[in-house]
């Protein structure tokens, strides 16, 4: 049975809990209705072509319309929602097919042709009704006077940390298509193949171009996997191949996978430690439970990383003293994962409850991006990492805790850049679900 099959069952219980967060958003602020905007397309400076669209996540939280700007939703929690679809005349482009997939008839829909006369399908009186968007020139001309309320946006937020189960089959979905992708990585690998190429290899295995993809795929050869964030996606393959780490996802209905795995050439010292990486990624999963603080996760990580600087003979310390001295954040400056969902980096994982209540990182991990407790029907992501980052290497022989570092063993791993290894885990109330792994990516 194909996923959109799956799907449909699912998704009118998805439109009836958004029904109940819209009630309870509006009640509490005492307005009529959202209308939530799709966004639009923006053109680049001083030329004719426009960036790639992303659209609007409180959109695509009701619909999985993600590449259509101009759309507009407006919903009251009560009534059937109404969505103005944008479907121009126009033969420079595709125009979208008239809405009759399996969301549709959750929706009364009206077809807009000319994107700017939008407002005779809006409430006249828009007074007690909120714009919920990005584009706040338009809200103001179209006569809104509010914008992106802070408590509604604070309570929806929140609230889509709870999944439907609508969204876990996409999610599910979403982490099946990446997983091709990252078979097929690691074969372009092995055969010696390029950033770039292995790059293609990716794309091509998940049917998806740069631009519908969650976010730029990190494909890093030796040393690059050093680099947090590196997407420079070299064209030739280096001399001498040591390392790969791949951060890559894949959409479905607009919902994002994020996996990470690392790969050695050779057996060695560091093909060991990405074997205990992956380990700690376990046990760290295995940890998340209903209301267990995501804080505590992080804890954990970085508790197990210290044994391992310490069982490397990386650092001469015993690990309580390594953890102590604060060394692990040299080699694992950033937070153990995050909500996944809508979003890679999905909402609302930095308040205390649905008012907004903030609860930010604590001083000694400010990184983290998630301090919240882990509930039933939440998606995390745990990402361990363990790298060798000459700045913050640098920074660190410049202190007095130099002289606990074996600088030797340390040298010879620069050249690998460093390890990530990163799972999709839904926590259910009597078990976690770890989405990659059950697809049998090791």
């Amino acid at each position: 049975m194909s996923a959109y099959h799956q799907i449909a069952p699912y998704y009118p219980q998805h439109i009836a809990e958004l029904q109940s967060r819209t009630r309870e958003a509006l009640q509490r602020e005492s307005i009529d209705g959202l209308i939530i905007h799709s966004g639009q397309s923006k053109r680049l400076f001083l030329d004719d072509n426009h960036y790639p669209f992303k659209v609007n996540p409180q959109f695509k939280a009701w619909l999985p319309v993600i590449d259509n700007p101009n759309c507009w939703l407006i919903v009251n929690g009560v009534d059937k929602p109404k969505l103005v679809f944008y479907r121009p005349k126009d033969f420079w482009h595709k125009v979208p097919d008239e809405p009759n997939d399996f969301w549709a008839e959750q929706f009364d829909i009206v077809l807009l042709t000319q994107a700017d006369a939008v407002e005779k399908h809006l409430p006249f009186d828009k007074s007690k009704y909120a714009y919920i968007g990005e584009y706040i020139e338009v809200a103001k001309a179209l006569g809104f006077d509010l914008v992106n309320p802070d408590r509604v946006i604070h309570y929806l937020n929140y609230q889509r940390a709870y999944k439907t189960d609508y969204e876990l089959i996409c999610m599910r979905e979403a982490n099946r298509i990446a997983v091709d992708g990252h078979r097929a990585a690691k074969i372009a690998f092995e055969q010696g193949l390029s950033e770039f190429d292995i790059n293609l290899a990716y794309l091509c295995a998940v049917r998806q171009g740069d631009n519908q993809v969650p976010y730029n795929n990190i494909v890093a050869l030796n040393e690059n996997a050093s680099i947090l964030h590196y997407t420079e996606l070299a064209q030739e393959s280096p001399a001498v191949t040591r390392s790969f780490l791949i951060d890559a996802g894949a959409n479905f209905n607009g919902y994002a996978a994020d996996i990470t795995r690392t790969y050695a050439r050779e057996n060695g010292l560091f093909a060991d430690l990405i074997e205990s990486m992956h380990k700690i990624t376990k046990q760290c999963i295995a940890a998340l439970k209903p209301g267990v603080s995501y804080v505590q996760i992080h804890i954990l990580a970085y508790q197990q990383i210290a044994v391992l600087l310490q069982e490397a003979n990386i650092i001469n310390l015993a690990a309580e003293d390594i953890l102590e001295s604060g060394i692990v954040s040299t080699f694992f400056p950033h937070g153990i994962g995050h909500f996944l969902g809508l979003q890679v980096h999905d909402m609302g994982g930095h308040v205390s409850d649905d008012r907004g209540t903030p609860c930010p990182a604590p001083d000694a991990h400010p990184f983290l991006r998630l301090t919240r407790c882990v509930e039933a029907r939440q998606v995390f992501t745990i990402e361990p990492g363990l790298y060798f980052i000459d700045s913050l290497l640098a920074d660190l022989k410049s202190t007095e805790h130099s002289k606990y570092i074996n600088w030797d063993v340390v040298d010879s791993l620069r050249p690998f850049g460093g390890i990530r290894i990163e799972d999709n885990v839904i926590v259910h109330r009597d078990r976690n679900e770890n989405m990659t792994r059950e697809l049998h990516l090791n």
